[in-house]
């Protein structure tokens, strides 16, 4: 038995200095030992495993998987809730050991995003994940790349098309649901006239958040607006939304679908003063929306943890690829969850250091 342990510590040195992978690290262990011993011989074996692995400075670097998925989505990595969907690829991508590349068009636009979604297929992934704020303009380009054998799995926007799509499953929030939600609770808080700002319409997404809370709204007896604004102009949607203000004083509550929104709002209201008068909620986390949700600046945030939406798919097309495993559901959910005055201080640090 201790000439056995000799040859493992052995072979472990040797192969500490040539830096294998710990799966070669466990093979060679596994027959150094594959003969019956006590439990003296066992814990001379353990410790010398633990010894072995200290001298390699605790750590084994294993082996990188040999696949490459492609990740395309509507949302820059440099928007604040986009750069946490990306943080969740880049986690997932490390932790499955595999390769990703994250792709969005400059700016919303669907016909950019459908030509990177074509050019991904060409480069012929082992597997793709979009977003799908637009069906009818990206249906094509997503239906090509199942047809062409490559696993699609959607995140984010989507939910209520990517199985005519042919997708695998969704990772994200059903919209009109999460919207329907945040409409009840607004009505329940005294809201009776509210505005739904939208920072990016065409995205269906974002589209089906305000009919959701309006519906709910209406069923309270209440009434909402749908305001266009412009997601890479704040100024301009501060003033827009102040002027909607000034045009209709009856307006008790606003309602915005990302931090892109609410900050401009927030910001309009401390203008005119009406911080405190008029509610605000949003979609979507932010340091900023937690910090006035946490003042109580704000009513809620209604959370989609799209860290997860970043993170899972890559791990589900991993363990797709592997083994063949999928979801029970086509649609796997993040959300909504609602953050509030309650809960808001312990997500912060977390949104600060980009995972929420």
């Amino acid at each position: 038995m201790k000439n056995r342990l000799f040859v493992m510590l052995a072979t472990l040195c040797v192969l500490a200095l040539i830096s294998v992978s710990w799966g070669a690290i466990a093979q060679s262990v596994s027959a150094a030992s594959s003969q019956p011993a006590g439990q003296e011989e066992v814990a001379v074996y353990q410790e010398a495993t633990e010894e072995a692995m200290e001298a390699m400075g605790g750590t084994v670097e294993l082996e990188k998987r040999p696949l490459r998925f492609v990740v395309v989505s509507h949302g820059q990595a440099s928007d604040p809730f986009w750069s946490v969907v990306k943080n969740g690829v880049d986690a997932a991508a490390t932790d499955m050991r595999v390769t990703v590349e994250y792709q969005a068009p400059g700016t919303f636009d669907m016909v950019a995003m459908s030509q990177l979604i074509d050019a991904a297929v060409a480069s012929e992934p082992d597997g793709l994940v979009v977003s799908i704020p637009d069906a009818d303009a990206l249906g094509d380009s997503i239906t090509a790349a199942v047809d062409a054998g490559i696993p699609v799995i959607s995140m984010n926007s989507g939910s209520d098309v990517a199985k005519d799509l042919g997708i695998i499953t969704h990772v994200g929030q059903t919209e009109y649901e999460a919207g329907f939600g945040g409409g009840q609770r607004m009505a329940e808080a005294g809201a009776t006239t509210a505005l739904c700002i939208n920072q990016e319409v065409g995205n269906v997404a974002l589209d089906l958040r305000c009919q959701g809370f309006t519906d709910a709204m209406a069923e309270a007896g209440g009434t909402v607006e749908v305001l266009a604004v412009d997601l890479a102009d704040p100024t301009g949607s501060q003033q827009a939304i102040a002027a909607a203000l000034t045009a209709n004083p009856d307006v008790d509550s606003i309602l915005t679908l990302g931090p892109t929104g609410a900050a401009p709002a927030l910001a309009a209201l401390e203008d005119e003063g009406l911080v405190g008068e008029i509610l605000l909620a949003t979609f979507d986390l932010s340091p900023e929306v937690l910090e006035a949700v946490r003042d109580g600046n704000m009513l809620f945030a209604i959370d989609q943890q799209q860290y997860l939406q970043g993170y899972l798919p890559i791990v589900l097309l991993t363990l797709y690829k592997e083994n063949l495993n999928t979801v029970g559901s086509d649609v796997l959910l993040t959300g909504p969850g609602f953050v509030t005055a309650d809960n808001a201080a312990q997500v912060i640090d977390l949104s600060a250091a980009g995972t929420r």
